[in-house]
Parts: structure tokens; sequence; C-alpha cells
């Protein structure tokens, strides 16, 4: 028993040194990679709504951030802004919102500058972000928060009736995010505070506000109506109003003239509102043949068409007979020859139209992110480009389960039935261009007539993440 506690004793002894270098040897190597901390601003950073903004980002010692990766998140660290990892950008776990629209600034990366680009600021993109930044197994994180903000329409001030024994002043505005404070004001500045406001939010998400006052007769009949900034405290210029004693209401014979004279109107307004009714559903059948009479059209006008593989975006993979293209997790190493796309990922057809009637139909059965439409021969192909008639396309879109028209703005599609195939048809000689569901013949959208300019024509996707789209023969 002393022997096997002397050996026991010589064993513990032997393994202790050992046990001492490991612990070193580890927090030497920990000390060794914990060579830098992430910095962000000390203050939230403005962005203007449409506008691009950087998110500023480093690394406090002079070092480079090439071979480390760089994390933009914001609440769920798997569900990221951006991701910069073994060298090159990371999109699979991307979130959708900020697809396409963000962009790690390579440039100075060297140095340890991990800023963040976002694209087409939205009201959406408020909030804090968290920059993360890890080499090895050290890693350190900054925050910041991003505020966004959007001018709008100056105040408008307007009456829209009698109400209370007096004059019912509305204030409206629109475009304008965060929400503004509404101030009315009387002829010496003090504030009113009787007022009632309601408010709404466009397809943008910037707020659209009516706010209401009633004036009477012994109030201060000189009044206005301005708007203040929430985040920076700046007041905009107000709109002034000055009602005459001569609109407020009065007992007088010329009352009762007046009441009767309504009625009349009203009644006449009635029966002139039957009949327009009658005559909107002959109208709507007329419609419905003419839709009808446009599907069975196109039948005959049918066209084949492929895609041009020197204009796709190098993110895009066509399939060999040209007919079908998807999104593709990596980019191609392709040439950037003038006709590709290199920002937004579209592709054009071979084919051009310069007259006639042009018919093709397209399946757009996978992915929740595609355009389809048509586009001019001369529409921009590198950079940011508008994708709307401004810009040279004309098309309709499917974005995160929402239908809309690319318009200016983009006009929100109601469709009964989520389409899996669309059909395009271009008539070059009246400028226009309809979508057609080609699963149950109904319209989807019509771009009016002289829309479409009188130059060579050529069919456009747009296809977004994890999507894919083919021509049907």
């Amino acid at each position: 028993m002393k022997g096997l506690s002397i050996c026991h004793s010589s064993r513990a002894s032997s393994s202790l040194p050992d046990f001492i270098i490991f612990f070193i040897t580890f927090y030497a190597h920990k000390l060794e990679s914990a060579q830098f901390t992430v910095i962000g601003p000390d203050h939230p950073v403005t962005a203007i709504v449409g506008e691009d903004i950087v998110l500023p980002c480093h690394l406090s010692t002079r070092m480079s951030a090439e071979n480390m990766e760089v994390r933009w998140f914001r609440s769920e660290f798997t569900w990221f802004v951006h991701l910069y990892q073994h060298g090159k950008d990371q999109y699979e776990q991307q979130m959708p919102e900020y697809h396409e629209r963000t962009e790690l600034l390579k440039a100075s990366i060297m140095d340890g500058n991990v800023a963040l680009r976002i694209v087409n600021v939205r009201p959406s993109d408020e909030g804090q972000y968290r920059c993360f930044v890890q080499d090895g197994v050290f890693h350190e994180e900054a925050l910041l928060e991003l505020k966004v903000e959007a001018s709008g329409s100056a105040p408008q001030i307007s009456v829209e009736g009698y109400q209370d024994g007096g004059i019912r002043m509305v204030c409206q505005l629109a475009g304008w995010y965060p929400e503004p404070e509404v101030l009315w004001r009387d002829r010496s500045g003090q504030l009113l505070s009787s007022s009632i406001k309601t408010k709404s939010k466009d397809e943008r998400g910037l707020f659209e506000i009516k706010s209401s006052i009633i004036i009477t007769e012994n109030s201060n009949q000189n009044l206005s109506c301005s708007i203040r900034n929430a985040y920076i405290n700046l007041e905009k210029e107000p709109s002034t109003f000055y009602i005459s004693d001569f609109f407020f209401p009065r007992m007088s014979p010329w009352l009762v003239v007046w009441s009767v004279t309504l009625v009349i109107s009203l009644v006449f307004i009635s029966l002139t509102l039957f009949l327009f009714k009658l005559r909107g559903k002959h109208l709507n059948t007329i419609s419905k043949l003419q839709v009808d009479l446009e599907w069975r059209r196109s039948l005959s006008d049918t066209v084949t068409v492929t895609l041009d593989p020197d204009t796709a975006h190098p993110k895009l993979i066509l399939s060999e007979d040209q007919k079908s293209v998807r999104w593709g997790a990596t980019r191609q190493r392709l040439p950037n020859n003038p006709e590709r796309f290199d920002s937004w990922a579209c592709v054009l057809g071979c084919e051009g139209f310069t007259s006639g009637r042009h018919c093709w139909e397209v399946e757009v059965g996978g992915g929740e992110y595609w355009a389809v439409g048509v586009a001019r021969e001369s529409v921009r192909r590198k950079g940011w480009i508008s994708r709307s008639p401004e810009g040279g396309i004309w098309a309709v879109e499917r974005d995160w389960g929402q239908f809309q028209a690319l318009t200016s703005p983009e006009a929100p599609l109601s469709l009964s039935r989520v389409p899996s195939r669309i059909r395009v048809c271009l008539d070059c000689d009246r400028g226009q261009v309809t979508f057609i569901d080609a699963g149950d013949e109904a319209p989807i959208f019509t771009f009016l007539p002289g829309s479409v300019p009188g130059e060579r024509i050529r069919p456009w996707l747009w296809v977004g993440y994890r999507s894919r789209l083919r021509l049907c023969p």
C-alpha cells in the first residue's frame, strides 16, 4: 500500500506541470488572438429614405480583416443582414428584405475597415445593428443605431365644412418618416391644442396625416399649420390661412331656400349615380369581352424567345437551351462586357421587336422574388437601375408574397390567385404591354397605349433570391 501511494504521488506531480503548460499555452494563444476591438459610432447614424447609407465599423488596431468573419446582424445572429466569410460574401441565410441591398466595403478591409453600405434605405431599416468580427476563436462586436427619416410634402390647409357651430379646417401632409408632430398656431404664434388627427402609411411605410381643428367666429381666425421632425427638431415652413366672418354660419331667411335646393340636388345626384351604375355594368360586360378577345388574339401572336447569356447577371445560371434561368448562390466569373447587368440580377431575351404584336409565356412558379416584362434595348446595364418605365422597363413583380406593377411609384395588384404562368403581350404599334394569367385567362395589368416608346424592345426578367423562371415553348 505504501508503494502504491508513492507511485500515485509521483504520477500526480508529473502531470501538474503538463496542466500548467497547457493552461499557459491556451491563454497565451487567446491573448495573442485578442489584438483588436470592434468600434462603431458613438451616436446614431441618420439615413434618408430612398438614398444609400454607410454604417461605419472598424478594428481599433490597424490590421487586415480580409481573412476574418464579418457579420452584420440585428436581433438574430444566424438571420443576418450581411455576411463575409472565407474571403467572400455569403447570402444563404440573408434576411430577404436586404436582398441585393447590402455591400461590405472592401476597399480598405486590409486596414480593418468593415463598413456596410445599405442602398435604397427603407423605414423598416431603422433600428439597432451589430457589427461582429471573428478571428479564430476570438470575436468582438459593436452596437450601433440607424435612424431613418423622410421629408415629404409641405402642410396644406383646406376647408372641409361646417361643424359644431364653426368651420372644420384640415391640415394634410404625406411622405414623412418618422411620424411628424403637427402644430396648429394662432396669429400670435400660440399653439392650439384642440385638434383631431388621423394617420396612415403608404406602400413605402411613410406617414400620411390629416389633422383637423374647429374654428369658431369668436376664436382667432388667422391660423397656421406646421410640422416638426421628431429626430432633428426641425420645423417645416407653416401654411397660413385666414377665414373671413362671411364664411361662418348664421340663421337667415335664405337658409330654408338653401335647404330645399340641397334636397333637390341630392335627389338629382342619386338618380345620376343610379344611371351611371347601370352604365358601369354594361361597360364591365364589354371589358370582359375585350379581355377575352385580347386573349384569343394573343394565341395567334405567340413567338419563341430565348435568353441572352451575354446580358445575364453573374449570379444567374442559364440552362443550355437558354429557356430557363435560376438564382445562383455564388457570383460566376464572367466577362464584364458592356451588355451584362452587374447590379440587379436581370437578363434580356435574345429577340428584339420594333413592330407588330408578339406574345410569350413565362413559368413563374419557383420562388418569392421575380419580375417579368419587357425593356428597351438601351436599358441601363451597369450600377443601380430604375425598374420603371422611366428606366426603360415595363414589368410586373412578386416581392415577398406581394404583387405589384413596376410603375412609378409601384402599383399594388390584387390578384384572385397566385399565377403559375404569365403571358406577356407586346404591341409595338400601339406602344402597349399586357400581362395575362395564362392559367385562368384573367388580366393582371396593362401599361396603357403609348407607354412603350418606338424603339427595339426585348423580353426582360429579374430573378431574385432562390427563384427560377422558364420561358414556355
